[in-house]
């Protein structure tokens, strides 16, 4: 084989030092009548090669799933805040500290950025429930009282609370039926229920899937009556339906 034009008959070939594609063609089963053994680069170049350039491609790859994260979370932030319909890509692009270039190169549009960020935040739901789940006693009137004394905590003690994010936007996209961040809220409330439904069932409650959907529409109503007038009458009372609601037969 002939050296590279400025290469020395026996010194390596720079090409296959240079480019991982010619790493994988040697790994591919280079044989020594193809590549004399003075043209052949030794085991520990080979080895040290290869090693930069797995380095160099776990390192792009940590720094773009780190943008992305920032990205999200960024959204997430805005979009409790303000709304999907009152956040701006830029208000996103200054809070994560990227270019709104940036963004559109993660995700098409706002609208699967809304997709991401819902995904997210169910993720964090589903963390919610499980320490809400962990705090609650195993029986009737203490698992209802938990229940909603947790709510209670969390609307009175959070900042600027307002409620439900999954009910509040998809309340904000009423009109767009098949927005894929309704399908994720609907996703969420569903498994809301059916994780409430089986902490009824381990507590004896009979017909546990039909209370737990009566509880979450009391939850629902508790919560949206009050934002609107605020103080702790509206869950306490909802705690009171409740507990009704697990006597029944």
């Amino acid at each position: 084989m002939r050296a590279a034009p400025g290469a020395r008959q026996g010194d390596a070939n720079p090409q296959y030092l240079r480019h991982s594609s010619s790493i994988g063609f040697l790994m591919r089963g280079a044989t020594s009548d193809r590549f004399p053994q003075n043209n052949f680069p030794s085991t520990p170049v080979f080895v040290n090669v290869l090693i930069s350039i797995l380095k160099r491609q776990l390192t792009m790859r940590m720094r773009t799933a780190e943008t992305e994260a920032r990205i999200v979370e960024a959204a997430y932030e805005c979009f409790w805040r303000s709304g999907f319909a009152r956040t701006s890509v830029d208000g996103i692009a200054e809070r994560a500290k990227v270019t709104k270039r940036t963004i559109y190169g993660y995700f098409r549009s706002k609208d699967d950025l809304l997709a991401a960020v819902l995904t997210h935040y169910r993720e964090l739901a589903a963390e919610r429930l499980k320490r809400i789940g962990d705090r609650m006693p195993a029986d009737r009137d203490g698992l209802i009282d938990s229940y909603f004394g947790q709510l209670m905590g969390w609307a009175s003690t959070t900042p600027r609370w307002s409620g439900s994010g999954f009910t509040r936007l998809v309340v904000e996209l009423a009109d767009l039926p098949g927005h894929p961040a309704r399908a994720i809220a609907k996703r969420a409330k569903a498994e809301t229920e059916a994780w409430l439904a089986r902490k009824l069932a381990n507590a004896g409650v009979p017909k546990p899937q039909l209370r737990a959907r009566e509880i979450a529409l009391l939850t629902e109503g508790a919560m949206s009556l009050t934002l609107i007038h605020g103080g702790r009458a509206y869950i306490e009372a909802a705690a009171q339906a409740a507990k009704h609601l697990v006597k029944q037969k």
